[in-house]
């Protein structure tokens, strides 16, 4: 009877250790961007320890997957690859590829036309990030890729469609589009529709049946993947962090059980991470963080509050733990937080960044992940920085994997000894192949140094930039006017074009803080109207009760 009990144990044991190589969503096992370092090499460059360069259909903002021996990531193709000739946005498709893990041959692809309408590839928001911005979740047996309009569709491991269901198409406010992943609970496939409807939904993962839907105006401006929190042994919470609040929610039906106040800003860009039951969330400009424990019912805001700090912020990018700390990114500057009290305890400024293009330079969606006891950091243009993590944090290297300018916005995969890099052509495999690394391949020219940044977190000493500012950078000849001549291939020549008001083809400055004004009030931000407004709707979902 001993040596069946431990028998058995063993099987679960390998059966655990198992499944905790996957990389099975976005941020790896249970969203938190931890693994262990393994054999994944410290340093590499274009010629030294890349394991193999897979090309890509199109690009994408969406994160690799890992599952057993393949890999799977997100793309699209077709139409909005350039601002300036995005093309027939009647051509455009999404594409879910299944790549070899070893060898990096692309074993399947799956294509998905889009469903219109679909928002424009014009304004401040859809070319930021594209067509292709959700990461794939996996259970293990299926791949359930969430395509924002498109909807949600459900493929085995070797590509057979099982399964397809629409969220809605509508358009948030900002036509920005939607980012936020989808995640597995149970048999249950939890898709966050934030600009399609409004909506959090449960699909049934065998059958795609919508199990259940939860509406909210509170969800718009979220972009950021919920992640469950295990409050007892009986009960565990769906969380997420919303536009100035956080909510946790019952993951059989979508109700809502508790919300916080937390945070400031209107918009919600980063994932929550946990550690047992006490939320993290860092967001953006002025926002800062806070520390809630999950639980309880209704608004917690004062019995759950933990902390709240503001002088360590995000931007895109979502914080990472480790030990007693958390360590989040926002404008090349790393900063560590106490995990008990929120306090910043130190911070250091990323060295040998790459200049970055255009007149408000990359934006850098990808997350830090945790390898051991050092901090991997990707920015947009595909320089991976080494920080090492203690007392006091140390950058050690900076990596890359290619010259050429390809943008890099999704955070990376870990698995079996590799690490997997997507950028807007390739999928990029790290491996240690025992090659020594010359530094002088991943020196940078004197052109390509970016100027210090300020180190106080972020744009102007980590204050949100002046947008009288960004008026200033656009107004090349400093004529107090921005002429539609200056606005040509600017991103957000879409937006400052109908501030012109008196017909003279250029916005003054006058026009430019009054159209801000109408802006803020409107909730307005990015690609333009063409849409029905949306249903009422209640702010939060409907309540769980007691």
């Amino acid at each position: 009877m001993i040596s069946i009990r431990y028998a058995t144990i063993a099987v679960a044991l390998l059966s655990l250790t198992a499944n905790a190589e996957d990389w099975p969503r976005f941020r790896g096992p249970s969203g938190a961007g931890v693994a262990d370092a393994g054999s994944i090499p410290m340093t590499w460059s274009p010629k030294a320890n890349i394991g193999w360069k897979t090309e890509l259909p199109g690009p994408g903002a969406s994160s690799p997957i890992i599952i057993g021996n393949k890999a799977f990531v997100t793309c699209y193709s077709g139409y909005g690859l350039s601002q300036e000739d995005p093309g027939d946005i009647e051509k455009l498709m999404r594409h879910l590829v299944c790549v070899d893990l070893k060898t990096g041959k692309k074993l399947w692809q799956k294509d998905v036309p889009a469903a219109g309408p679909e928002d424009a590839y014009t304004g401040a928001g859809v070319p930021a990030h594209g067509y292709a911005s959700h990461t794939p979740v996996s259970d293990g047996k299926n791949v359930y890729a969430f395509f924002g309009k498109s909807g949600v569709h459900a493929y085995d491991m070797d590509g057979k469609k099982l399964w397809e269901a629409e969220v809605g198409k509508e358009s948030d406010p900002t036509k920005w589009g939607s980012s936020s992943s989808p995640i597995v609970y149970k048999d249950t496939v939890i898709v966050t529709a934030s600009a399609e409807s409004q909506s959090v939904i449960g699909f049934d993962k065998n059958s795609g049946e919508e199990l259940w839907r939860q509406e909210a105006e509170g969800l718009d401006a979220m972009w950021g993947t919920p992640n469950l929190v295990k409050v007892d042994g009986e009960r565990t919470d769906l969380v997420m962090c919303v536009a100035k609040e956080i909510w946790g929610l019952d993951p059989e039906s979508g109700k809502l059980r508790w919300y916080a106040d937390a945070l400031g800003g209107r918009h919600a860009y980063t994932s929550v991470i946990v550690d047992g039951k006490r939320v993290f969330a860092f967001n953006g400009a002025d926002s800062g963080s806070v520390a809630i424990d999950a639980g309880g019912e209704g608004d917690v805001s004062e019995t759950n509050t933990v902390w709240t700090g503001k002088r360590a912020t995000a931007r895109f990018a979502s914080p990472v733990r480790h030990k007693d700390k958390i360590y989040v990114v926002a404008q090349n500057i790393v900063s560590q937080v106490d995990a008990e009290t929120g306090k910043r305890l130190d911070q250091v400024r990323l060295k040998g960044v790459m200049r970055t293009s255009g007149r408000f330079g990359a934006l850098d969606y990808p997350s830090p992940i945790v390898l051991g006891d050092n901090m991997f950091y990707l920015n947009s243009r595909g320089q991976m920085f080494v920080v090492s993590l203690g007392d006091k944090m140390k950058q050690l290297e900076v990596n890359r994997v290619t010259t050429e300018p390809e943008v890099f916005r999704g955070t990376p995969a870990i698995s079996n000894g590799r690490m997997l890099l997507r950028s807007s052509a390739h999928l990029y495999c790290i491996a240690d192949k025992g090659e020594s690394v010359n530094p002088e391949d991943n020196a940078l020219a004197a052109a390509e140094r970016a100027p210090a940044a300020p180190a106080g977190g972020g744009q102007r000493g980590g204050r949100r930039q002046d947008p009288m500012e960004l008026f200033n950078d656009i107004d090349a000849d400093n004529d107090g006017k921005v002429s539609m001549k200056e606005l040509e291939g600017n991103r957000l020549e879409s937006i400052l074009k109908p501030m012109d008001k008196d017909g003279d083809d250029a916005v003054s400055k006058e026009e430019f803080t009054a159209g801000l004004a109408a802006r803020r009030r409107s909730g307005g931000g990015g690609g333009g109207g063409g849409n029905d407004p949306r249903p009422d709707r209640p702010q939060r979902p409907e309540s769980a009760g007691k």
